[in-house]
């Protein structure tokens, strides 16, 4: 017997996530009734990932539920908040049980593992899309925003950029590479790891923050623009994975840490006056972050190697380009 979309959401959805006891009211009603915690500012994101667009086909149903939640837990680390509840809006072809199982556990246990709750949504029939809202909340004043950078702020990024695109290649079969970087580098893409705990953490410390979903080069000159300003990199203080390298060798792989897209990781300015602190409090090799750059008076997003403007013909994805 077919499942009703009530059935659906009773089986998969009604406790896939965390429980929260600030969820007063959550999935199976009109709308959620939730009770944010007083002196928190409300923080709200929302992504949507579309078949052939944001992933290849076939996608593994378990990995697509980790990411629908991921790119939106990775836009509020770029704020410095803390994740609380998620709405999911799920189109599907067909009720399929055994897909519907792996999606949720997917997205569930990542859920789990930020305390986020799933309180509401929607589901439908049609081509497969996903998307989720995410809300969760940051003291009263505190939020990471892109714009508040100035000149001759310092820029760092975390993790090693380029590895999510490189997994997606392999994805898609348009690299090769050996065993054992193939499948950190798939891994990368197929279940990146949102950089919450550092977001949180940079509150009074980073002057402005965005997080790398379209290629490190294009947001961090959306990161400098946002504040008034250019940015200059640093070619030879890109953080590079040894499986990146592995794959594709030095300078392809470099080139993809600053023009491919997916990495989720989080791009940030800080003051000189506070870099030494940073250090001190978040040690960079504990943290996993990098410098790479300084904002600049003039406008634009350059590459500096050895003296010389590197010039690129792709900085960033675009929908609509």
């Amino acid at each position: 017997m077919a499942l009703t979309e009530f059935a659906l959401i009773d089986r998969y959805f009604r406790s896939c996530g965390a429980t929260r006891g600030d969820v007063r009211l959550g999935v199976g009603d009109d709308a959620a009734l939730l009770a944010p915690a007083a002196g928190q500012e409300l923080v709200a994101a929302t992504d949507t990932l579309v078949a052939g667009v944001h992933y290849p086909e076939p996608a593994d149903p378990a990995s697509l539920g980790h990411r629908a939640l991921a790119v939106n837990l990775s836009d509020l680390a770029a704020m410095g908040a803390r994740p609380a509840w998620a709405l999911l809006a799920l189109t599907l072809p067909q009720a399929e049980p055994a897909w519907l199982a792996q999606f949720a556990a997917g997205l569930g246990e990542l859920a789990r593992a930020h305390d986020v709750a799933l309180v509401g949504g929607d589901t439908t029939r049609g081509p497969l899309c996903v998307t989720v809202t995410l809300l969760g909340h940051v003291p009263g004043g505190s939020a990471l925003r892109r714009a508040g950078a100035a000149p001759g702020d310092v820029l760092f990024v975390s993790g090693t950029p380029g590895d999510a695109a490189a997994g997606l290649a392999l994805e898609q079969g348009r690299l090769a590479a050996a065993p054992e970087a193939s499948a950190y580098l798939r891994e990368r893409f197929l279940r990146p790891q949102p950089r919450l705990a550092l977001g949180e953490r940079l509150r009074g410390y980073a002057s402005a923050c965005i997080d790398v979903s379209d290629g490190l080069l294009a947001d961090a000159g959306k990161l400098a623009a946002a504040s008034g300003a250019g940015v200059e990199l640093d070619w030879a203080a890109l953080p590079l994975s040894e499986s990146l390298r592995a794959a594709l060798g030095a300078e392809r792989a470099g080139e993809l840490a600053l023009t491919g897209g997916d990495d989720y990781e989080l791009c940030f300015a800080v003051h000189p006056d506070r870099v030494a602190s940073l250090a001190a409090e978040l040690p960079p090799q504990r943290w996993g972050y990098t410098r790479i750059g300084t904002l600049r008076a003039a406008p634009g997003a350059v590459v500096q190697r050895e003296g010389t403007v590197m010039e690129f013909s792709h900085s960033g994805y675009e929908h609509f380009a």
